[in-house]
């Protein structure tokens, strides 16, 4: 990660999450966007996450990805703490294989709203991406980086089967 300020914040609810939400990290690594990742539960150290989200925008986080199994309130409830975007990421944790979490991440009360992405790593994936983008409409060096690494898959898919 670059050594500069983070901008995005990205938590997980346990330890155990970090494989499924490296991909995210990855993202905003490509893109040259700093992040501070943490293992925050809604649940279980509720102080702690609601101390670190009320001093997140002071700090230079402007957007937060939340990567939640089983009931996954951790998105939810850190968009109840703050005005900034907040992106959650449902993470195949449980038996119902993320099908739980992505419904409790999509089914926001109206008012507090979460952008909800696919399930797991390629989830985690698209939320960095979308992080970038969400900071590319006014950060030049992220935009470049972000049409660049656009460019780069476009290069990598073939014509034909054949290329």
């Amino acid at each position: 990660m670059a050594e500069d300020i983070p901008r995005v914040a990205v938590l997980m609810g346990s330890k155990n999450d970090w494989e499924l939400m490296k991909p995210a990290v990855d993202a905003l690594e490509k893109l040259g966007v700093s992040c501070d990742v943490r293992v925050i539960s809604a649940h279980r150290t509720p102080e702690r996450h609601a101390a670190f989200v009320g001093g997140a925008g002071e700090a230079g986080i402007e957007i937060f990805i939340c990567g939640a199994g089983f009931a996954a309130h951790l998105a939810g409830v850190t968009a109840a703490l703050t005005p900034l975007p907040v992106l959650g990421v449902p993470l195949d944790s449980s038996a119902l294989n993320g099908i739980d979490a992505l419904l409790a991440t999509v089914q926001m009360p109206g008012g507090i709203p979460v952008a909800t992405f696919g399930i797991g790593k390629a989830g985690a994936k698209n939320a960095g991406l979308f992080a970038g983008a969400i900071l590319a409409g006014r950060d030049p060096e992220v935009r470049k980086k972000l049409d660049e690494l656009r460019a780069t898959q476009t290069a990598a898919v073939p014509e034909t089967p054949f290329d």
